[in-house]
């Protein structure tokens, strides 16, 4: 008979003890810097879950992500784009940084930039933790899309089409976002050139 475990929640859609996996699943799929923990008794779930994850060593990251230097934050989001052709279609990800986990990712329709699917992907991740009630920080690698989103308001020079609308339509959409609410969250240029490539790098180049 297989042994019965208790999964802790400590952040998620909803914290909690659960006794399947597949409620544990429901309120951490998505959630960005989940935090949970399987044990073998209830005893040890109660204590473990008042305690909280700093006590279970859920945040020490030793041998996750090693090859990262130290002041790079891996309780973090990366993001990242890659567009085939210029313009070309884009797709776009962001990744939790510690695990490299996909946290989110997206095909746009049409033709696009990667400046534009960078803009957007920085953008799903503050919308994402708004909406989740997180404040993890952001890398990106695009110094353009950087000021845009710092700016609100993006300097493309891509004209409007047929091809051209879907992810037109979704940057306006992201402008708007952004003059409605506070940037509350670090975002920080991923050092290419010290670091590597980005953690959500499509590892394609044109």
């Amino acid at each position: 008979m297989k042994k019965p475990k208790w999964y802790v929640v400590w952040k998620g859609y909803s914290p909690g003890i659960y006794t399947t996996w597949a409620a544990t699943k429901a309120v951490i799929d998505g959630y960005i810097g989940a935090r949970y923990q399987s044990f073998g008794t209830l005893i040890e779930a109660e204590a473990a879950y008042v305690a909280g994850p700093d006590v279970s060593g859920l945040n020490d990251f030793s041998g996750i992500a090693r090859e990262l230097p130290p002041e790079v934050i891996l309780d973090s989001v990366a993001v990242d784009a890659a567009c085939s052709g210029n313009p070309g279609v884009v797709e776009y990800r962001g990744v939790y940084l510690a695990t490299k986990e996909v946290i989110f990712y997206k095909k746009i329709d049409g033709l696009g930039t990667n400046n534009l699917g960078e803009f957007l992907a920085i953008v799903h991740a503050l919308a994402l933790q708004h909406a989740n009630k997180t404040a993890l920080p952001i890398y990106s690698d695009s110094v353009t899309a950087l000021a845009w989103v710092r700016n609100k308001r993006c300097k493309s020079s891509i004209t409007r089409s047929s091809d051209t609308a879907p992810i037109l339509d979704l940057v306006q959409r992201a402008q708007v976002w952004l003059e409605n609410h506070e940037i509350g969250v670090p975002i920080h240029k991923w050092i290419t050139t010290e670091w590597g490539e980005i953690p959500a790098d499509f590892e394609r180049k044109n």
